[in-house]
């Protein structure tokens, strides 16, 4: 998943995306680190945070905007 990538280019903290998402900064860390797969719901939860689609997420798209 693309999430730390996205983060950084954010300038923001493990803990930052935390509390925004009201999730623990343990679970960010597991997702940046694939210790731990987010269900959908946070799936689309760090994608509309970040304004990117669920594919590029996921990497499964090198376009990070919505396909119309």
């Amino acid at each position: 998943m693309r999430l730390r990538e996205l983060r950084i280019q954010k300038g923001l903290t493990q803990q930052r995306i935390a509390l925004e998402l009201n999730m623990s900064q343990n679970s960010v860390s597991r997702y940046e680190n694939g210790e731990r797969q987010a269900d959908y719901a946070t799936l689309i939860q760090i994608a509309d945070y970040f304004n990117v689609s669920v594919d590029y997420l996921l990497e499964r798209t090198e376009n990070p905007t919505f396909l119309p």
